[in-house]
């Protein structure tokens, strides 16, 4: 779509369409258009994709379809601004973007458009990861893990694909065994270099641990920090209603109100 479409008037504005979408964000690039959108690049674009994603996963937890609608739009105008920068430069299209994703979901999936037979989810996932690694052949089974994911996020994406190629415990008990091993030489760790590598150890043991549970441990992490914050708020709101400083409070009254405001959340 060129960015050389003329601008739009109030009696010539697009219609809520897919291609109507493509059309306005194509007008805020073009001649005429907004000032902010038309000096963005991918690479200034790239915090405004994140963003939008964390909010996204917030809507879809929030269970609010109005929450979701509105912020899987806003994701889909940094997915389509950022195909819409592409070709401008001409180096791909849409046409492109959807050919290649319609053809690796036909590709990955020879049990739905083949004749391949994956019956269930755990042979779906055993199939998809053969085709995935004749896809990558010669490459490390970590091959395009995104260094950029959250640190917990990274740690067992690279665990599952390291599982995936055969390199894990036979059993959770292993799995415990070794969280207690590091926990234990955190325990030892003297200097600040050593309980930082320990500490490390230790989250990747507990994160593996996890895994091997079928938790998801940045979302276990992400619900246990939320009920936390909740928690403190309605114990802030009784040390208010109590006239009480937390600072100065003996650690047994500290429990009590903690216990108090545990009680209390909705």
């Amino acid at each position: 779509m060129s960015k050389d479409m003329p601008r739009m008037t109030q009696n010539k504005r697009p219609r809520a369409s897919f291609a109507g979408l493509r059309r306005v964000i194509a007008t805020l690039r073009g001649p005429g258009g907004c000032p902010w959108d038309r000096v963005q690049t991918h690479e200034s674009l790239a915090p405004y994709l994140l963003e939008e994603t964390h909010e996204t996963l917030e809507a879809l937890d929030s269970g609010d379809p109005e929450k979701r609608c509105e912020e899987l739009g806003d994701l889909m105008f940094e997915v389509l601004i950022q195909v819409q920068l592409a070709e401008e430069a001409r180096a791909f299209t849409m046409r492109d973007v959807i050919a290649g994703i319609t053809n690796k979901l036909l590709r990955r999936h020879p049990h739905v458009f083949g004749d391949a037979v994956a019956e269930t989810p755990d042979a779906v996932i055993e199939q998809w990861d053969e085709l995935k690694a004749s896809e990558r052949a010669g490459e490390s089974a970590l091959a395009g893990i995104p260094p950029s994911l959250p640190a917990l996020a990274l740690a067992q994406a690279a665990q599952r694909r390291a599982a995936r190629a055969g390199f894990s415990f036979e059993s959770v008990d292993q799995a415990w065994q070794a969280l207690d091993e590091e926990l234990g030489e955190l325990r030892q760790a003297r200097s600040t270099a050593e309980r930082r590598e320990e500490f490390g150890d230790a989250m990747f043991a507990l994160a593996n641990l996890g895994r091997e549970l079928g938790v998801d441990a940045e979302d276990a992490l992400l619900s246990t920090s939320r009920r936390f914050s909740d928690q403190f708020r309605v114990m802030e709101a009784i040390l208010e209603e109590k006239a009480l400083d937390l600072r100065s409070a003996p650690i047994e009254e500290r429990l009590a109100l903690w216990e108090e405001a545990r009680a209390r959340r909705p």
